[in-house]
């Protein structure tokens, strides 16, 4: 049996699209016949604390689903200001330098880039080791911090990320990319690069959600549900939508910096058809989501190399997408036929759009998630994926 090891700042019971992104690896790389075993940080996300089953250690192996987890110490942090973010990041950077000189580990290797700084240290540890490395790009760092005007351009810390950026991609054996545009980035550098697309397709497809329901009657529901954070916006939308005169009404399920910004607005206006129904666990999610209808995926600009999971998770369950966040995401929304499109940060057109939906009701809605879940099913399927990358040596 092959052996692989996967390092990842996430991973479950943390929450959120990047921890079941690297569980989904990791279960499928182990159904098709690999050990698998993975290193991430003791559970913190989203809240940037300790998760009580965690508190007061240094380090934890468990075994989950046949997947054997280390999970190595953190100094947790979800603040705002940055000096913490980094020293979260140096802390578990740090023991991970350690674990990885030290400890025997696996030949091959898939480390989680971003964030930067944690996919560095691992990179330049295990190519002193001559390890085979699988780079997995998720986010093109640091031109999204820029195009987030978190980072400023040109700034000595820019400098540092974009050398980090630069050995990371060098030093790899070869790389996965969840868009096309990350792969042209990373090819810009490297010509010569041996480059994957590997989408984050779901592992989910249930038809139960597709039943005929006589709710003809009830409000359109818009559904968000994620990380609410600066690169989604989700404070600033719901600010500028215009719900009163529509037949629609949005649910927010989630956790993250904007949460109380969030709470504290509805409180303030109750007639904006928005509710908050804070975190659920995903399975309780799905269940949950069975009475909506369409799932909003936004972002707060257009980040290059960006594709959100949400697209095809939410495809996989029928739920036409009302996107709100431009670059390649808006190009596979569009050619898939998935929903509605909107130029990013354009309100204006949003509420418009909203309008129409409105109008349109939801039988016909209830058409549109019959035929998007068949096409999600045809072309968003993670095994294929997984098998054709497996037959291209891609582990």
């Amino acid at each position: 049996m092959s052996h692989i090891l996967i390092i990842s700042n996430y991973y479950p019971p943390e929450k959120g699209a990047a921890a079941n992104r690297i569980e989904q690896l990791a279960l499928k790389l182990n159904q098709n016949g690999y050990e698998v075993s993975v290193i991430s940080p003791l559970p913190n996300y989203p809240k940037g604390e300790l998760f009580p089953e965690y508190k007061g250690k240094f380090s934890v192996t468990e075994k989950v689903q046949n997947i054997t987890l280390k999970r190595l110490w953190i100094y947790p942090s979800n603040s705002s200001n940055i000096f913490k973010r980094i020293v979260s990041t140096l802390s578990f950077s740090t023991a991970l330098f350690f674990y990885l000189m030290f400890a025997k580990t696996q030949k091959k290797v898939i480390v989680q880039s971003p964030p930067l700084l944690l996919s560095f240290i691992s990179v330049f540890t295990l190519w002193l080791k001559r390890k085979t490395i699988i780079l997995n790009v998720s986010d093109l760092w640091p031109t999204a911090a820029i195009e987030l005007e978190v980072l400023k351009k040109n700034s000595f810390s820019h400098k540092v990320l974009l050398f980090i950026e630069r050995f990371i991609y060098k030093k790899a054996t070869h790389i996965f990319g969840q868009s096309n545009e990350i792969i042209t980035h990373i090819h810009s550098m490297f010509p010569e690069k041996k480059c994957f697309l590997y989408r984050n397709y779901p592992d989910h497809f249930v038809e139960d959600f597709l039943e005929e329901k006589d709710n003809s009657d009830e409000p359109i529901k818009l559904f968000y549900a994620g990380l609410l954070g600066v690169a989604q916006g989700v404070f600033e939308l719901i600010q500028q939508l215009n719900l009163e005169n529509t037949n629609i009404e949005l649910h927010i399920f989630g956790d993250g910096a904007e949460k109380t910004q969030i709470v504290n607005y509805l409180n303030q206006n109750p007639k904006k058809k928005v509710f908050f129904h804070g975190m659920l666990e995903r399975n309780v999610l799905h269940e949950t989501l069975k009475g909506f209808d369409i799932a909003l995926v936004p972002l707060k600009t257009r980040i290059y190399g960006s594709v959100p999971s949400k697209i095809f998770e939410y495809s996989a369950l029928g739920f036409p997408s009302l996107y709100f966040g431009g670059g390649e995401g808006e190009d596979i929304v569009k050619e898939n036929n998935l929903g509605w499109v909107v130029p990013v940060e354009d309100f204006k057109q949003l509420n418009a759009t909203l309008i129409q939906i409105s109008a349109l009701g939801k039988d016909e809605i209830q058409k549109m998630k019959k035929n998007i879940f068949l096409h999600a099913q045809n072309h968003f399927n993670l095994d294929r994926q997984m098998k054709e990358l497996i037959e291209n040596n891609a582990f």
